[in-house]
């Protein structure tokens, strides 16, 4: 029996803030990073799994990851649903881990990594890639996955049984349509908030040209700015096409309100995290007041029980669960359960660091064994770093292409690792040095 003979845990940043790439209202330097992490096995391929950060607190990140590694050192390599989902319930249980959240920050990020980590060995020793082997499995397979603690007074066993059954038909020809069709995308890249408007206008207008029907603009760092910039991308894109924008929790309930009302005559599709990811009821009070246009949120929502109780509030229009923020595929199942639920979609976030990479494989396990649909779906697109993966992520025409490869997309390439070692990859010594 294959067993795991080691865990590797590697600090990776990119100087992104030298071109204000990933620059928001809350976050205007970035230096997007990954806490990487790699179970070594006996026998057969390894696993590979992330964190992402944005550059301090990266190697804090690390320590957790490897503060998890007694628990699966000497593990037997998981293959099936069982061993995933014991693996996921021991990494929660860990009562003196868990005392650092409970289930949110930085531990359970780490759990989540070691968690996906897992899901990518599993699944290339399946030889499928993860949207494929997790969609493959039968509905009680899947729902022996999910901790339905502090879920059950909004969905219960049985209640995401007949969600996963109702999928059934169909799933095979879902996923022939996938690998023929793709997934929708839509565009972050010509919104960052420290491009001038040139970039801007002229990153739209590849958008459009590239295929996409949505596109998203950061805001919130000056009103004057937000107006003039999303009425250049309206000019730039005509009425058709969908212009979101995402405020990185910068306001209050009534400045997000008062703010989005200024905004409103450009048509923006929906807000994205207007106020704190964690106040459902201020989510509630912006989402009554602003409708139609969508309130969304969810890459900083710490774990499973905020999203229950922004659905059950019905604080929230679009659900943007991301691969690194919460405890892994395990947790993210029960996201897009909890979503199916309460008929509201799924449009994940992704960009960052191997986020695309990875968050295609739950967007394309929703529909094909969970919600069976695209409509209102797609998932973000960030056109940067995707060369230093095994298996990048590929957009055409506007969609994201399923992929093929074994795993979950997660393994960085060798001569990433050795040049964006951070401190003492070569990048970063010559950046130290200028």
């Amino acid at each position: 029996m294959a067993r795991i003979t080691g865990v590797e845990v590697v600090d990776v940043r990119f100087p992104t803030s030298r071109d204000r790439d990933g620059s928001d209202a809350m976050n205007p330097d970035p230096d997007y990073s990954a806490a990487y992490l790699v179970l070594r096995t006996d026998d057969g391929p390894d696993g590979h799994g992330l964190v992402f950060t944005i550059g301090r607190g990266n190697d804090v990140q690390v320590a957790a990851i490897r503060s998890l590694a007694p628990h699966v050192l000497d593990r037997p390599v998981p293959e099936t649903a069982a061993d995933l989902g014991a693996l996921y319930r021991e990494l929660v249980g860990d009562s003196q881990l868990r005392w650092l959240g409970p289930e949110k920050g930085v531990a359970h990020m780490a759990l989540g990594a070691v968690v996906n980590a897992a899901w990518d060995l599993a699944a290339r020793r399946a030889g499928l890639p993860v949207w494929r082997f997790l969609a493959g499995m039968s509905p009680e397979e899947v729902v022996g996955l999910v901790d339905f603690r502090y879920l059950s007074d909004a969905l219960t066993p049985d209640e995401a049984l007949a969600v996963l059954r109702a999928a059934e038909p169909g799933k095979a020809g879902r996923a022939a349509a996938l690998e023929r069709d793709g997934y929708p995308a839509y565009t972050t890249s010509p919104g960052w908030l420290g491009y001038p408007d040139a970039k801007v206008e002229a990153l739209t207008r590849q958008a459009l040209a590239d295929g996409f029907d949505m596109v998203k603009l950061k805001v919130g760092g000056d009103l004057a700015d937000d107006v003039r910039r999303l009425r250049l991308v309206r000019e730039v894109v005509g009425p058709d096409v969908r212009v979101a924008v995402d405020a990185n929790q910068r306001w209050d309930v009534g400045t997000a309100i008062g703010w989005m009302r200024e905004l409103a005559p450009f048509d923006p599709y929906w807000v994205e995290e207007p106020t704190s990811p964690d106040d459902v009821l201020a989510h509630r009070a912006i989402a009554d007041a602003l409708r139609p246009i969508k309130v969304a949120t969810g890459e900083h929502v710490p774990n499973r029980v905020v999203f229950k109780q922004l659905l059950q509030a019905g604080a929230v229009d679009v659900v943007q669960l991301d691969a690194c923020r919460v405890g892994g595929v395990n947790e993210n199942v029960a996201i897009l359960l909890l979503a199916a639920k309460f008929g509201v979609p799924v449009c994940p976030h992704a960009g960052g660091v191997g986020l695309c990479e990875l968050v295609r494989h739950l967007a394309m396990f929703d529909f094909v064994a969970v919600s069976g649909t695209t409509d209102d779906r797609a998932v973000e697109w960030v056109d940067h770093l995707h060369e230093h993966f095994t298996d990048p992520a590929v957009v055409r025409g506007g969609r994201y292409v399923a992929p093929v490869a074994p795993g979950f997309s997660a393994e960085l390439v060798p001569a990433t690792l050795a040049d964006f070692r951070y401190p003492d990859g070569p990048v970063w010594t010559e950046l130290e040095a200028r």
